[in-house]
């Protein structure tokens, strides 16, 4: 496994190269990357026969405990064999998709894919919490730059940002989750957290684990209150909603509470909070669903329901949700994923997105419309297909969970609504109205295959589901449960309280469709129902965040750097002052008569005159050599006291400092003009005394203590046999302090960039003749 995701990322990186060439027909060269993935993964699940499990471990940081491992089971293999496969008919599908445009922007969005896909691969398959939130992370990076792909338009570029800030902050709250498990179990493992749940739970640490974790998934998955940015994520290519957006990352949050649901079923909070939201989430999207005109738009809402209906379906009790939950991922992404295809053709071929503008297409999009009514009858839950088993299964699991009438009630409504937009996407687009516009591009083997596929699919799982049982549903349900349990799917069952729900839907959905217009019209006029279920709060929240930042930048970087000093100078004095009178304690220090050093003496006098003296001068350039003399004056005090190494570095630095600051102020006016007030040259003497004051108790208390030696005697002792250095001062600067001293050496060299950059973009003075 460890090889297969390292030939997935090279792959997906050399992608962009290939595909450049062989545009544009290297949409099919691509999908060779995530097909060979999805057979290997095959006979990986083969494998899963005879052993559980499959691990692969490589120590990535051991000192904290990190290791790149990664784990298949049945829950796991049922995500990647998701992944590479729809991930193969989508690669197909992008390479057709843009190839109509400048093959450097088709080779990059397929990269951009690939790489995707890889970091899907890796979350699902990580045993590594760290690891596995690595994977998250770069998903949440990578679907930013899917989404504002065409950066030119104004709205993808803000569906982009809003994505990124959302679930790049319910990733941290996944971090810190992680971080609190780490430090009550000490590992990082998942295999051995779900071991050791007990302890877990037992300590009080588990409900802010719990609380972070959620807020994590819920993020990602677009749940109550973060299910705007999904809709708003439609912004992106047609390949990307497809990929990203219905079939596989938005289900994240989902695999991430699956995994945690045994960890967690001891508090009861978990469960009813799952319940909770799902619920609010699948009748919100609901009603948006009723009230957008936009293909992708509909279709987007009704994801967002879905994805409430999994998370529900985690919370009920029982083993008839597990094996619910894991039908339903199936086939919703088939269907799901097939009508994104569809939809996306058909908004390239008119280049119109509103269903109000979109008719009369299934003559000149035959395939297409073919492919869209067989993934809404999936989608609507219509026998044979496995939508319709998946359905029976859902309201069998809540007829049989503790939670009662009230979500049973709630999925009937929400499901109608499902099955009243799968029939609006495959008859209004192709058989109701007529499009003026012309067929821009029409569709092509590479555009319906995909389509095709998952929707041919959704019918055969339908009518032979046993082989799907066997292989997928079986192994993961068997994960998620704790034990075997045996299952059979068949499409009869007899008269049961499932079929009448289910035949109660399609009435309901039936009625939504009669009344489509009616009920999307009056929604639609309701303004305020679309702020307060929209992304106004967010947008709301969004503008004060930057209206803070504005007056802090106001505030604190005004460009006065005498503020700036004189905020750090007066910070550091209330805190020591506030430390020392919070000690109870105040330094004590007694003064020693000792020899007069002369040389030392007069070295220091010249430092005071050149600290007056810049103070007081006018000129900027004298001011800078004055400067320089203080700074001189402490390299020769180094020197005068032992220490000619420190000493050659300070004079280095400070010539490279003066003839830096000199260049530059031969450039700008010699003499500023003051910019302080009177009563603000009494507070900055008033500051710079005091601090200096502090500076020298500090000092003069700290030389009166005994000298505790431990730390130079541990160098002395350890420089020449440790590091192979006779200099002492040396080894620690670049052996024992080695990163101090790169950041420093780091900062000196922007410093001198930027400061080179300033002097080239200020104007040459003309010199005349």
């Amino acid at each position: 496994m460890l090889a297969a995701m390292f030939v997935s990322f090279l792959g997906a990186i050399f992608a962009r190269f290939l595909v450049s060439r062989t545009f544009p027909h290297g949409g099919w060269i691509a999908a060779l990357l995530p097909a060979g993935l999805f057979v290997f993964f095959l006979t990986q699940g083969a494998a899963l026969g005879e052993t559980p499990v499959i691990s692969e471990t490589l120590n990535w940081v051991p000192a904290l405990g990190i290791s790149l491992s990664l784990r298949l089971d049945g829950f796991a293999l049922l995500f990647v064999l998701l992944i590479t496969g729809i991930g193969t008919l989508v690669t197909i599908y992008a390479g057709a998709y843009f190839s109509h445009s400048p093959r450097e922007e088709g080779a990059r969005f397929l990269s951009l894919i690939l790489l995707f896909m890889t970091a899907m691969l890796g979350t699902v398959l990580s045993d590594n919490l760290i690891v596995m939130f690595v994977f998250w992370e770069a998903t949440s990076l990578l679907s930013f730059m899917l989404i504002g792909f065409n950066s030119s338009r104004p709205q993808a570029r803000k569906a982009a940002l809003q994505s990124l800030v959302v679930t790049g902050g319910g990733g941290l709250a996944l971090f810190g989750g992680i971080l609190l498990i780490g430090i009550a179990l000490g590992t990082y493992s998942l295999s051995e957290v779900a071991l050791r749940a007990p302890e877990l739970l037992a300590s009080p640490l588990a409900i802010p684990a719990m609380i972070l974790i959620m807020l994590g998934a819920f993020t990602k998955s677009a749940q109550f209150p973060f299910h705007f940015w999904l809709p708003q994520a439609m912004e992106a290519p047609a390949p990307a909603s497809a990929f990203l957006h219905s079939a596989t990352m938005v289900k994240l949050g989902v695999y991430l509470l699956a995994r945690f649901d045994l960890i967690f079923e001891g508090v009861p909070a978990f469960n009813t909070t799952l319940v909770t939201i799902g619920c609010l989430t699948m009748l919100l999207a609901a009603v948006r669903a009723l009230s957008t005109d936009g293909f992708k738009d509909v279709l987007a809402h009704s994801t967002v329901g879905s994805l409430g209906v999994l998370v529900m379906l985690i919370g009920l009790d029982g083993d008839y949700s597990v094996t619910a939950l894991i039908a339903f991922i199936i086939a919703h992404a088939l269907y799901k994923a097939a009508l994104f295809f569809c939809a996306g053709t058909t908004i390239h071929a008119v280049g119109e997105s509103r269903l109000s503008r979109i008719g009369g297409l299934a003559r000149r999009l035959p395939v297409t419309t073919v492919a869209a009514g067989m993934a809404a009858i999936s989608m609507a839950g219509l026998p044979p297909t496995l939508g319709f088993i998946t359905k029976e299964y859902l309201f069998e699991s809540q007829l049989n969970a503790s939670s009662g009438w009230v979500i049973v009630a709630v999925a009937v409504l929400v499901n109608a609504v499902f099955a009243a937009i799968a029939g609006v996407a495959a008859i209004r687009p192709y058989y109701l109205g007529k499009t003026r516009s012309e067929i821009k591009h029409p569709e092509t083997p590479g555009l319906y295959l995909g389509p095709l596929v998952l929707g041919g699919l959704g019918f055969m799982f339908g009518l032979a589901p046993d082989f799907l049982v066997r292989g997928l549903i079986q192994p993961a349900n068997d994960v998620l449960v704790g034990h075997t349990v045996d299952l059979s799917f068949s499409l009869w069952h007899g008269f049961t309280p499932m079929l009448a729900l289910s035949a109660t839907v399609v009435a309901f959905a039936g009625g939504l469709i009669a009344y489509w217009h009616r009920i999307h019209y009056a929604l639609s006029l309701n303004k305020r129902l679309a702020r307060v279920l929209g992304d106004f709060g967010f947008n709301a929240l969004f503008a004060a965040t930057l209206r803070l930042a504005e007056r802090c930048t106001r505030l604190l970087q005004n460009g006065d750097q005498h503020r700036y000093t004189s905020t750090v100078a007066a910070a550091v004095l209330l805190i020591i002052g506030y430390g020392v009178l919070a000690s109870g304690t105040h330094p004590v220090f007694t003064l020693n008569g000792g020899r007069f050093d002369m040389p030392s003496a007069v070295v220091l006098l010249l430092m005071c005159v050149g600290a007056i003296a810049a103070t007081r001068t006018p000129s900027l350039l004298r001011a800078m050599i004055a400067v320089g003399v203080v700074g001189f004056g402490s390299a020769l005090i180094f020197l005068l006291n032992g220490a000619p190494d420190v000493a050659l570095t300070q004079f280095s630095v400070e010539v490279l400092l003066v003839l830096i600051l000199v260049a530059l102020l031969l450039r700008v006016p010699e003499r500023a003009a003051s910019t302080r007030q009177p009563g603000e040259k009494r507070f900055d003497i008033v500051l710079a005394v005091g601090f200096a004051i502090v500076v020298f108790v500090a000092l003069a208390a700290t030389i009166t203590l005994p000298l505790d030696s431990t730390i130079s005697d541990f160098y002395a002792a350890t420089s020449y046999l440790q590091a192979h250095g006779r200099n002492v001062v040396n080894v620690v600067l670049v052996d024992y302090r080695a990163i101090d001293t790169l950041g420093e050496v780091i900062v000196v060299a922007f410093a001198a960039m930027s400061v080179w950059g300033l002097l080239r973009a200020l104007p040459r003075r003309r010199t005349t003749p």
